[in-house]
């Protein structure tokens, strides 16, 4: 038997009530219209599948055998329409979803800016729904969670989780769905973790956001990392530092070669650090070439290259081959390994200027972190230039704030100034019932002077090279965590958690 073949199409389905659409998917079978003619469509990977299941249907239509790029497409165009038709099922017994937020079902009776048109599906409109809020609210990242008897979506606002609304556990499935669809991931494929990116579009806007697929005990889990792009990056003296650090960033970017490196925890702001340093220093004389997992912010005077293990692109061999395009300026996402770190260092010694992250608790560990990875103490103290450890603190809710009463044991501790006034979180319609509103970045620089250079050629550990630092003058997390308390920005249990104590 042979059958008209046709590739590269982009066909609209034809979704009759006769037909059970979920079997005829579930057997490879679709339809359309081809020249104003109903037809049957298959690939020819599943064919014989489709034709099985079309014989029993007793249906005389034309079969057209289409490539699998636009058969893929036009089963996308069905899934929609079948997790539409389900949700439309279920929503009646579900009316307390849309009543969680009034502007939420105001938005997803209006919206048109998003992926969908208003005449689509209410599925669809409700995944938009929750990109539009996320937004509204400055989320960073949207966690939809499968759990027994329910779903959950919270959304991560200034580095803390916050419960965003319920939904019914069919509905979550449904979600789910939606957002693979929208991001070329498997839909049928439940048992094995999946990573993709789609784009939103609001406001006339795109984001790029990423989304990452979890198999659990109840059912999948997404979180969805919204990505920022290049006019969201922050100037150097709008990231919040003291006005002293940000000078000495000036200073330390001005070299023309070396090393600088930003140090801190997950989610402590360094990628956005970097790209601001990058902003800075970019000019069309120059060359910035930088090696990212994932590309965080999508630049377009900077050429970004995406990590991608499964075909062996590592940090390393993107290092190596980024040398020889004859940059000027490298920015590596995170010295992991050993092998990356001897590149990094080898890059800075040969008249490059080197930026990168580290995973450490304190501007002077780095210098036993990058040791461990076998760096020698004296390619440390010719190539390193300066290390920013950082992290990020929520700001008290100017409007809720209230005075606090602290132990004097706290303030002997933490050497604060007794006769201040501190602060304490409330909560308010303005902050969302949180009592933080905005985050404030928080760092200490440790600069590679001559004095330290000698510490580390006579291999003094961190510690020791830490505290000669300190009575040099040199101002720690734990010392502008005290000040920012002592001027009401902040809360002791905010300064606690992001590392008062640390020293």
């Amino acid at each position: 038997m042979r059958f008209p073949y046709i590739e590269d199409v982009n066909l609209e389905p034809l979704w009759s009530e006769e037909i059970d659409h979920k079997l005829a998917i579930k057997h490879s079978l679709l339809f359309s219209k081809i020249d104003d003619d109903i037809a049957a469509i298959v690939s020819k990977e599943t064919l014989v599948e489709a034709l099985n299941h079309l014989s029993l249907l007793q249906l005389d239509y034309p079969i057209y055998l289409v490539d699998n790029n636009s058969f893929d497409r036009l089963k996308n165009k069905f899934l929609e329409i079948q997790t539409g038709s389900d949700f439309e099922k279920i929503e009646t017994t579900s009316e307390e979803l849309f009543e969680a937020e009034s502007d939420l079902l105001e938005f997803i009776q209006n919206s048109q800016d998003l992926l969908a048109s208003e005449e689509s599906a209410p599925i669809i409109k409700l995944v938009n729904s929750l990109f539009f809020q996320a937004i509204k609210k400055g989320a960073s990242d949207i966690h939809i969670e499968s759990k027994e008897r329910k779903g959950e979506v919270r959304f991560r606002i200034d580095g803390a989780l916050k419960k965003h609304i319920d939904l019914d556990k069919n509905i979550t499935s449904l979600v789910i769905n939606r957002i693979k669809v929208i991001s070329n991931l498997d839909i049928s494929e439940k048992r094995v973790p999946q990573d993709g990116r789609t784009q939103v579009i609001i406001s006339g806007k795109t984001l790029d956001v990423r989304v990452s697929l979890l198999p659990t005990y109840y059912g999948e889990r997404v979180v969805m990392r919204i990505l920022m792009q290049s006019d969201n990056i922050p100037s150097l003296g709008d990231l919040g530092f003291q006005k002293e650090l940000t000078d000495e960033f000036y200073r330390l970017l001005n070299h023309s070669h070396g090393m600088i490196l930003v140090t801190g925890p997950t989610g402590s702001g360094k990628s956005t650090t970097l790209h601001s340093f990058l902003q800075h220093i970019a000019s069309p004389d120059k060359n910035i070439i930088t090696v990212e997992d994932p590309v965080e912010y999508n630049t377009g005077n900077i050429s970004q290259i995406q990590v991608n293990d499964k075909v062996g692109l590592t940090f390393a061999s993107g290092l190596r081959s980024i040398l020889r395009q004859d940059p000027d300026v490298v920015m590596v996402g995170e010295i992991r390994d050993q092998e990356t770190a001897q590149i990094a260092i080898q890059a800075a010694l040969t008249g490059h200027l080197m930026l990168s992250t580290l995973h450490t608790n304190d501007a002077t560990s780095s210098l036993t972190r990058l040791m461990d990875m076998g760096i020698e103490g004296y390619l440390l103290s010719s190539t390193l230039l300066g290390v920013l450890a950082q992290r990020l603190a929520r700001k008290l809710c100017i409007k809720c704030k209230a005075p606090a009463l602290l132990d004097e044991d706290i303030i002997v501790e933490c050497k604060l100034d007794e006769n201040a006034i501190f602060y304490q979180a409330v909560g308010c319609t303005e902050c969302d019932f949180t009592g933080y509103k905005g985050r404030q970045a928080v760092g200490e620089l440790f600069i590679i002077d001559n004095e330290v250079q000698e510490m580390i050629t006579k291999g003094l550990n961190d510690n020791e090279i830490r505290e000669v630092m300190k009575k040099n003058g040199m101002r720690t997390i734990s010392d502008k965590l005290a000040d920012m308390m002592e001027q009401g920005t902040i809360s002791y249990e905010e300064a606690l958690r992001v590392g008062l104590v640390d020293g």
